[in-house]
């Protein structure tokens, strides 16, 4: 067994562009600067303090990491690059904090960005076995094939088998998409912000039992960053400790031995979900109990019903009933995607898992006020990638002590900024973009005329 992590490690600052529609207008490079820029100035560094870069993508060719980070600096540092599905953010956040507990930095720049095609997931290597064939093939033997798009198909035949086990309801599905619609409409950075109705949910478009179209999550283009620091960093800065989140548990799990039992649930990452929140909770030392506020891989409905049970968060065979008792949004026990979560945010598959954990930042620093979940000491990130691999993970104020709401009037005095980032999604300017840059090693052939075609959106 490996040994146990000693070191910890903090989120020192965020960023996140807005999510828009994939229509081709964007290009990654603008994404990941516009998210590396915001995540500098919040943590208020400058690159020449980072010692390793962490690029988060699946749509694109090899080295976009590096394509992106330059235009931060020329600074000979490590840049991986990291595809690891829908979880592939989570992904570079786990790495990033490996690199830092384990001594080889003390300072990591995580940036994910996607630039994705409209529609469905397709793929693009018809030549060669696809990667998550072995699981259609499941399918197919089990459960049978429609002509919907696969994804829809594999988790809502999930969905099928809890209703047929538990005794879930159509209706609790499409209550799952009404609260996450009905949260989008305070975060600024959501894809769509549109209120629905239950009934609105459930007559909308049939994808494939039970879910319909206003369940579902949409193609994304969009990039998110986190700026990851040591102890021995945040030390030598005092006055950041303050908005410093302690990363306090967290697991990469992949799939164990029941994914291909034949159940549909299970095929779809149960058992994987279920041991990554363990093992997440178990090192920060917190009891699912604690959690009030919960970033969790809702790609569709029925994967949200799942993986409530699958983490604990209710007894096993019994999510729905927390659905129908209004126990995933305000007033209830906890609340379950305050950002809107994917089907309404969006999911830029590199970018998601970082735009998990800058919302839940935002959270336990106070910062979220118009989405606070008061009292909060425990948040927890849940972000799934069929093929497959989950990240869970479990973030705490650096202080211990449960968060308390934050004017924006005085966010904006801390952060220098003039602005609350978590509740306002505006651009920067060109002396802050100078105030993070490398200042000893920067190239202006690098970043083009980026800079410029992100200063044109805002």
């Amino acid at each position: 067994m490996a040994p146990k992590r000693k070191d910890p490690v903090y989120v020192l600052g965020v960023g996140m562009t807005k999510f828009i529609k994939p229509r081709g207008k964007v290009d990654y490079t603008e994404l990941g600067f516009e998210a590396g820029i915001k995540a500098m100035l919040d943590a208020q560094v400058n690159y020449d303090d980072m010692d390793m870069g962490v690029a988060c993508y699946c749509y694109g060719d090899s080295t976009c990491g590096q394509r992106v980070f330059y235009q931060f600096g020329t600074t000979s540092i490590p840049i991986w690059n990291v595809n690891n599905n829908c979880s592939t953010g989570s992904t570079g956040l786990y790495l990033g904090r490996q690199m830092i507990a384990g001594g080889q930095a003390d300072a990591v720049l995580v940036v994910g960005f996607e630039k994705m095609f409209p529609g469905s997931l397709q793929s693009f290597f018809n030549d060669r076995a696809n990667p998550t064939g072995t699981f259609g093939e499941m399918m197919k033997a089990t459960r049978g094939v429609t002509n919907a798009p696969g994804a829809p198909q594999m988790f809502g035949n999930a969905g099928r088998e809890y209703m047929e086990k538990y005794g879930a309801k159509m209706e609790d599905f499409a209550e799952i998409a009404r609260v996450n619609h009905e949260h989008s409409k305070r975060n600024p950075y959501s894809q769509f912000q549109d209120e629905y109705t239950l009934e609105q949910v459930m007559k909308s478009t049939l994808i494939h039992e039970p879910i319909t179209k206003l369940q579902c999550c949409p193609t994304s283009d969009g990039g998110a960053a986190a700026v990851l620091v040591s102890q021995a960093f945040l030390d030598a800065r005092p006055h950041l400790k303050e908005q410093a989140v302690l990363i306090a548990g967290q697991a990469l799990k992949t799939d164990d031995t029941s994914v291909f039992s034949r159940s549909a649930i299970d095929l779809m990452g149960y058992g994987m979900n279920k041991d990554a929140a363990k093992t997440a909770l178990a090192e920060a030392g917190v009891s699912i109990n604690e959690i009030k506020v919960v970033e969790l891989h809702d790609c569709f409905s029925a994967n949200e019903m799942i993986v409530i049970d699958a983490l604990g968060l209710s007894e096993k065979g019994k999510a729905h009933e927390l659905v129908r008792n209004g126990d995933i949004t305000y007033g209830g026990k906890m609340v379950i995607n305050p950002s809107g979560g994917l089907i309404s945010k969006g999911h830029p598959l590199g970018a998601t898992g970082i735009a998990q954990c800058a919302e839940l930042v935002w959270h336990l620093r106070g910062w979220a006020n118009n989405r606070l979940v008061k009292d909060t000491t425990a948040a927890l990130q849940h972000n799934l990638g069929l093929g497959g691999a989950v990240v869970v993970a479990v973030y705490k104020r650096a202080d211990g002590k449960p968060n308390a709401p934050v004017s924006s009037e005085e966010v904006g005095k801390r952060n220098g900024l003039g602005y609350n980032p978590a509740v306002e999604a505006k651009g920067f300017t060109r002396s802050q973009v100078d105030r993070v840059r490398s200042k000893r090693a920067r190239s202006e052939w690098a970043l083009q005329d980026t800079e410029k075609k992100v200063e044109a959106r805002f």
